[in-house]
């Protein structure tokens, strides 16, 4: 697919895209043991590069920011980034490191815990925020990164008026309580599950309605199985989609990725987290963040499976 330069573009997301080694295990091992491995596949993966895939998918037009390794150059990710249409032309190349590798752990309860290699991704902190990609689209979404870098991304953005949402995921605690309230408080939409939500509250020493008085007028805090809430003038409950789950890994990703689309669209707060949720579901159903992204048109009639006809549903 061939990027048209002359067309401003929907989304922008910040931060990693990466390798993902995804292994699954009977039960966690205690220190000093070990335990067996059940299964191990490799995908495609990275916060920000699950976002930006999912949101491509689902019809917006995306664009890409991360920093990779010469392994990355002509490699299979490369390509399917380039035929999604995909804008990756700021993508910070240090050709002589590795792409970031994610290996992420699910035992038999669902439970995960994930290792981390930053590679190519330690010189974000070093760059200078993509202007002109910033400049190119109606929204930039912050995903797990470098948090100097994201506040300068945010901080252009805030000053070039785009809409801004947040998501420190697992990168949460590289946060200091400083850089964690200069994001915040040019944020519009704050996502996060309900650990990191709780603990962004505990550490900025704040209740729900002043981390909204303070910065982002939205907060989603995503549950798992439990759905999701929506804090905004009024709370919103979002029931979970729950159809055929195998593997929770990029639930969250995805979920953010389809609440943007339909936010974006011009929906309703409940009618973009029911079209989340039902976009989260078809990603758990196989393994791997970018395995199986359904089309608009299949999460509409899941969306309807759900909840009943969607009236005035924009997407």
């Amino acid at each position: 697919m061939v990027i048209d330069l002359k067309v401003n573009r929907d989304l922008l997301a910040v931060g990693h895209t990466a390798f993902d080694y995804i292994i699954q295990v009977k039960e966690f091992p205690h220190t000093n043991s070990s335990t067996s491995i059940e299964g191990m596949k490799t995908f495609y993966g990275g916060a920000a590069a699950n976002v930006a895939t999912v949101a491509s998918k689902l019809g917006l037009k995306a664009s890409l920011v991360s920093a990779v390794g010469g392994d990355y150059v002509g490699s299979e990710y490369e390509a399917q980034m380039r035929d999604m249409g995909i804008d990756t032309r700021s993508m910070i190349l240090i050709s002589e490191d590795k792409t970031p590798t994610a290996f992420v752990l699910t035992d038999s309860n669902q439970d995960q815990i994930s290792y981390f290699y930053w590679g190519a991704a330690k010189h974000f902190k070093e760059s200078a925020p993509p202007l002109d990609a910033i400049k190119n689209v109606k929204a930039v979404h912050l995903a797990t990164g470098d948090p100097k870098f994201n506040w300068k991304c945010g901080e252009v953005a805030h000053q070039e008026k785009k809409l801004i949402s947040f998501d420190p995921g697992q990168d949460l605690h590289m946060y200091t309580a400083d850089e964690l309230k200069s994001v915040l408080q040019i944020c519009d939409i704050l996502f996060g599950n309900h650990h990191e939500i709780d603990r962004i509250l505990k550490t900025l020493k704040m209740d729900m309605g002043q981390l909204r008085d303070f910065g982002p007028k939205i907060v989603v805090k995503t549950r798992g199985k439990d759905g999701s809430t929506i804090y905004a003038e009024e709370k919103i409950q979002i029931d979970a989609v729950l159809r055929n789950p195998y593997d929770p890994t990029g639930a969250g990703d995805s979920y953010r990725a389809g609440f943007l689309k339909a936010y974006l669209a011009g929906n309703s707060l409940e009618k973009s987290g029911k079209f989340a949720s039902a976009v989260a579901s078809f990603i758990v159903e196989a393994q791997g963040c970018q395995t199986n992204i359904p089309r608009p048109e299949m999460v509409k009639s899941r969306m309807e499976e759900q909840w009943g006809i969607n009236k005035n549903l924009k997407i």
